[in-house]
């Protein structure tokens, strides 16, 4: 297929560059289109991003222009954005308005009613949304969003586990890498030697978004999943990789044994059976005693897995396990692209 034409938004940025990284040869999509701030317009992207990656930036990129983002500049019909979720409220607006399908990692519009909170592997039905979404804002393109970072594999987890016996709660303790925070992040005086037991607002979207995702779509609207969380959020001294530590009350009882297999038996609906960031699989499920870690576990499968390990009875709750999943590939930029190729594949590009 030809390629289809897209931007990246507040390209200079971590999930900015994740973008760029992921998007580099990707088969469906090419990158035309790279907006920064006010300071960095006009500058090539090797002169306006500090390319933190280990990856080498990518040579097509090095010379392209950073250009406003508004719809005079961004005139693609998909754009991924990697904005700040202050400028992200009113330039993605702009933009769908105009007619460009904005796949968002910010934060701004993930609990709006018309919105589609989108984890393809769990809820692809959802983007059914976008139809309403369009017609109730007179937008010929529209916003698609991705999870915030630690809810993710903690919600494709609980999705298994909801299909199979019914999730009533969950106890979620996170350990969000420092890369989470963007560049240059946490000062090192904060983070070297401590953890921060709080991250501002992120209590909140780990206990509300899994509700959306989880939810059921009828008649134009989200009902969302009749579960409870509570969960405490930490920053620590990791690079990349969020892990959560997670206690489920389910419906009916079960054994740590069965709960392992349905999480690694669990399969996407079929439309995402062709994508090309569709996790293969989508949970990988570790028997050793001392995993997942996010130095050994985080890129499996391209970053896009999700690993769980440590499944055991809880004395409380009836199950517990841990979770990783890399924050800011299938938590972020790998997140938005999945949401993308879905919008494609289903003909909403």
């Amino acid at each position: 297929m030809k390629k289809i034409p897209v931007s990246v938004l507040g390209a200079t940025g971590v999930v900015g560059q994740r973008f760029v990284q992921l998007l580099d040869g990707h088969p469906w999509f090419e990158v035309v289109t790279l907006t920064g701030s006010d300071r960095s317009v006009g500058m090539t992207y090797a002169e306006a991003c500090h390319w933190v990656l280990t990856n080498p930036m990518p040579e097509w990129a090095r010379q392209m222009r950073i250009v406003e983002t508004d719809p005079h500049s961004v005139q693609t019909p998909i754009a991924f954005s990697a904005l700040p979720t202050q400028s992200a409220w009113e330039a993605e607006a702009r933009l769908a308005q105009s007619g460009v399908l904005v796949c968002s990692n910010a934060s701004a519009y993930r609990m709006e009613p018309d919105v589609p909170l989108l984890l393809p592997e769990v809820n692809a039905d959802h983007i059914a949304l976008l139809a309403h979404q369009r017609k109730q804002r007179d937008w010929s393109g529209g916003i698609l969003t991705n999870a915030n970072c630690t809810c993710t594999g903690m919600t494709i987890a609980l999705k298994a586990l909801n299909d199979a016996f019914g999730v009533e709660q969950a106890f979620a303790v996170s350990m969000q890498a420092i890369s989470g925070s963007g560049y240059p992040g946490v000062a090192s005086l904060d983070i070297y030697d401590n953890i921060l037991p709080y991250i501002a607002g992120e209590d909140e979207k780990v206990e509300q978004e899994p509700l959306k995702i989880l939810g059921t779509l009828r008649d134009s609207k989200i009902e969302f999943a009749p579960l409870v969380i509570s969960a405490h959020t930490n920053r620590v001294a990791v690079t990349e990789g969020h892990t959560v530590c997670l206690s489920v009350k389910l419906r009916s009882a079960t054994t740590p044994e069965a709960a392992k297999q349905v999480m690694s038996a669990y399969q996407p609906p079929k439309v995402c059976t062709d994508l090309p960031s569709t996790p293969r699989p989508v949970m990988r499920v570790l028997e050793e005693i001392d995993r997942p870690q996010p130095r050994l576990d985080r890129d499996f499968g391209n970053g896009m897995v999700t690993t769980v390990g440590r499944v055991r009875s809880d004395p409380i709750f009836g199950l517990k396990f841990t979770v990783l999943s890399h924050n800011t590939i299938r938590g972020a930029a790998g997140g938005s692209i999945y949401n993308a190729e879905l919008a494609v594949a289903l003909g909403y590009v």
